[in-house]
């Protein structure tokens, strides 16, 4: 039985002491949930150290939101794999859709980040997912294929529990919508059959695949009651820490 995984995407919010405050609450709040579930803290770049140092010990994750290919170099702005190993870093997002839209990240770049993560031991939660025009034409699948066979392109799968798919419908993110439990789980159970056909069907079984957009408290069991749903990629809701802990407990 694949261990579920929630992951709290606290974007660009968050001081340093508004970022320790929220993980010193989840220290407490969350301290009976890590022997059964993986959770994951992804806060923003200048918060990644303290809040490691805050957590660190309680069983509790440290995520990052993004990263470069590069091991270093003349890549103002950018952060490398390594550098958020050095700071305790276990975990990265990588193609969520707000780096696709206001970015410009393609599925190559995605590629190269899974690639340089996996080089230096990072586990990476890769981010798929339609628009609601790409929903409403029907190509929702032909969407979804295409992100997964080409970001996850040449990768060797030597430890799934190290990669996480999240199956974030664009048009859910920040709206207030949300698909369905059983939409959700038809998606990712058709992600989970192309992961088959890339990687094997032990591979494919092993590897966590998340629901994320707009989760909430109040929907977090619909989603988690499907047999493909794995756990949640959070956004909005994991930046109140009431909310998250309800999430993490559903």
């Amino acid at each position: 039985m694949r261990r579920p995984f929630i992951a709290g995407n606290w974007k660009m919010h968050k001081t340093v002491p508004e970022a320790v405050r929220l993980a010193k609450q989840l220290k407490v709040m969350l301290h009976d949930e890590v022997e059964k579930k993986d959770i994951v803290l992804c806060p923003t770049f200048t918060a990644l150290q303290a809040v490691g140092d805050t957590i660190r010990g309680s069983g509790i994750k440290l995520g990052a939101q993004n990263l470069f290919w590069e091991p270093e170099g003349a890549f103002t702005g950018e952060i490398s794999p390594g550098m958020l190993v050095d700071v305790g870093v276990e975990y990265c997002i990588i193609g969520h859709s707000e780096r696709r839209q206001y970015f410009g990240e393609t599925d190559a770049a995605v590629n190269k980040k899974v690639k340089a993560a996996k080089a230096h031991d990072l586990g990476v939660i890769v981010c798929v997912g339609e628009t609601k025009q790409q929903r409403e034409d029907g190509k929702t699948e032909e969407v979804i294929h295409t992100q997964v066979v080409q970001g996850l392109d040449g990768l060797d799968v030597e430890s799934p529990d190290r990669l996480v798919i999240a199956y974030e419908p664009v048009w859910a993110i920040g709206t207030g919508l949300n698909a369905t439990g059983e939409d959700a789980n038809a998606v990712i159970d058709f992600i989970r059959n192309i992961l088959t056909d890339l990687f094997g069907s032990s591979t494919a079984e092993a590897v966590r695949i998340l629901y994320g957009g707009s989760v909430k408290p109040e929907n977090i069991k619909e989603f988690m009651s499907q047999p493909q749903i794995d756990g949640a990629l959070v956004g909005g809701a994991s930046l109140d820490a009431s909310s998250f802990a309800q999430i993490v407990k559903y």
